[in-house]
């Protein structure tokens, strides 16, 4: 394998059919070239997917109250549903097995929030500790809401990053007070969310706090909970049907009627991607699989033209004394070197070209277009394979001619 007057050899040999070396690492390079961008794309799409629904836990469900669009059991329609805190005890003791984290929720919009002179509108939202698992948010500094917030109706808050942006630029925003709406409210807390700058401009405050500045006794705008990550994708949607007769029995709503309690299941979205990424995930290893062939299939042929080129070269090396094993080495050696400098430059190129048009892509909803290493590494594994293969067959075949019929080969 390291013998210098082998590989002088080869090289010499390279040099000396630059065209027809320069076919065949093309027809190699290419293949890689094309898996590699290939698969980035298909990953780019995984990514928007993946990202589409990061801004919640997957497992999140959602309840909204609406007007009702049907008259039922004497009501007429058009009535409003509140949602009101015997409503969360009363979900609470029907599913205490099916539901993990829960919160109730009061949300005030273009709340002025004012820091030493700096000021901007946000959502005040009223949630429970319960609710930032929901929002999947990460405490980058300081802690989240408490229960004993929540008890002693503190006033304090939690708030997203690009808040803390906004108001005190690059200072730390941990223990100051900010005023909203002119009332003091300490920042114990801030958060950053997977879901982006939206979801990162929120402030959070105790359920009870905001309930008793933005609503009449105990009315609330809507219940968040997460589900029992035991449960199945079909066992949770029959939860959240489930939840939703329930509700609508509770609150006399006609069953047919979809307007009046909406119960929003990521459940629901959660199953459909993961149809259509197997679908994508088919997709991609079927094309991967068919650039592979087709480079395999290119690799084969180059590899028979090129041993039947050099019929009369090695019918002199088997007169000069050359043995067939050497002659099938020197073959494979050369072919194995080839495939696995044109790959590693496919690679290589491909990588490249994806870092390069990465960006311009987000625009036709591919993000972060890449390929994991082990996945191009193996495909080139797979082609420097097929090359010695390649190499190998038409070589032994060559290395067993007789040197007088190999001199005489036209």
């Amino acid at each position: 394998m390291f013998d210098l007057d082998r590989w002088q050899e080869i090289f010499q040999t390279i040099s000396k059919n630059k065209l027809r070396t320069l076919l065949s690492g093309f027809t190699i390079a290419f293949a890689i070239l094309l898996f590699t961008l290939l698969f980035g794309v298909g990953n780019g799409l995984k990514h928007t997917f993946e990202k589409q629904f990061s801004s919640d836990a997957a497992n999140s469900v959602y309840i909204r109250a609406g007007v009702t669009t049907k008259p039922y059991k004497g009501l007429q329609s058009g009535r409003t549903i509140q949602f009101r805190n015997d409503d969360g005890k009363f979900i609470n003791e029907k599913f205490e097995d099916e539901i993990q984290f829960f919160s109730p929720n009061v949300e005030r919009y273009n709340v002025q929030a004012i820091y030493e002179g700096e000021h901007n509108n946000y959502t005040v939202r009223g949630v429970y500790p319960d609710y930032q698992p929901l929002e999947s948010a990460e405490i980058k500094d300081g802690r989240f809401l408490s229960y004993l917030d929540l008890k002693s109706k503190a006033k304090v808050v939690a708030i997203g990053r690009l808040v803390e942006k906004d108001l005190f630029g690059n200072k730390n925003a941990l223990g100051k007070n900010i005023s909203l709406d002119g009332i003091s409210y300490k920042v114990v807390g801030v958060f950053s969310d997977p879901g982006g700058d939206q979801d990162e401009r929120f402030i959070y405050t105790p359920f009870s706090t905001a309930q008793g500045m933005y609503r009449i006794n105990d009315e609330l705008d809507r219940f968040g909970l997460t589900y029992n990550p035991k449960l199945t994708v079909d066992q949770a949607l029959e939860f959240s049907n489930l939840l939703t007769k329930v509700l609508q029995e509770k609150h006399n709503v006609d069953p047919r009627d979809q307007a009046a309690i909406r119960v929003q299941n990521y459940a629901e979205g959660t199953k459909s991607v993961k149809q259509f990424m197997t679908v994508l995930n088919v997709i991609i290893l079927f094309i991967g699989i068919g650039t592979l062939v087709a480079g395999i299939i290119g690799i084969s042929n180059i590899m028979v033209y090129i041993v039947k080129e050099r019929t009369k070269e090695l019918g002199i090396r088997k007169a000069l004394g050359a043995t067939p094993n050497s002659i099938i080495g020197m073959i494979m050696m050369e072919s194995i070197f080839v495939t696995a400098v044109a790959g590693y430059a496919g690679l290589l190129i491909g990588v490249f070209t994806l870092k390069a048009i990465g960006k311009s892509l987000e625009k036709y909803f591919i993000l972060n277009p890449s390929v994991e290493t082990y996945v191009v590494v193996g495909a080139t594994i797979i082609l420097i394979i097929a090359g010695t293969i390649a190499g190998y067959i038409p070589a032994k075949r060559a290395a067993s001619i007789k040197p007088i019929v190999a001199l005489n080969d036209e």
